[in-house]
């Protein structure tokens, strides 16, 4: 079992012993998606696995958040807003810009990227160095300008 999903399993049942309700929908939801991918492809995920399917269900919560404010429905935007923080208490600690171009530099020096058909090589390295401490979507375009100078 991965280390990150033990640590979600521990801090389900620390909600249940707290009887809090809102973190333990969280937990059990994360777990379900873990769960769901254990069964679907019969494998059980690393912490690599685990912390991208984090990403993904904290970005959809983001998506949600943000579509719930332009209907004008705050209430569930602040649930999907405290379901993010629950998530992010697992992710590891968010890169700097500054990091962030640095691996950036780091990846196009070390595949000797030379314009955009060199893309797919140059984010093939970042993303693992990336994932759960930046935002892909603002990476790639960081990196496409980079290229593109």
């Amino acid at each position: 079992m991965s280390a990150l999903k033990e640590q979600l399993t521990a801090a389900m049942k620390d909600a249940m012993r707290a009887k809090d309700k809102a973190r333990l929908g969280v937990f059990r939801m994360a777990l379900a998606a873990i769960k769901q991918i254990e069964v679907d492809e019969r494998i059980e995920p690393d912490d690599e696995r685990v912390l991208a399917l984090l990403d993904k269900l904290i970005k959809q919560r983001k998506d949600s958040a943000t579509q719930y404010r332009d209907a004008d429905r705050a209430d569930l935007a602040e649930v999907e807003e405290a379901e993010i923080a629950v998530l992010q208490e697992f992710l590891p600690e968010p890169l700097t810009d500054a990091e962030i171009d640095a691996l950036i530099d780091d990846a196009v020096s070390s595949t000797g990227a030379s314009g955009m058909q060199d893309m797919g090589k140059v984010m093939g390295i970042l993303k693992p160095q990336l994932q759960g401490r930046a935002d892909m979507g603002a990476a790639s375009g960081k990196v496409r300008a980079k290229l593109n100078s």
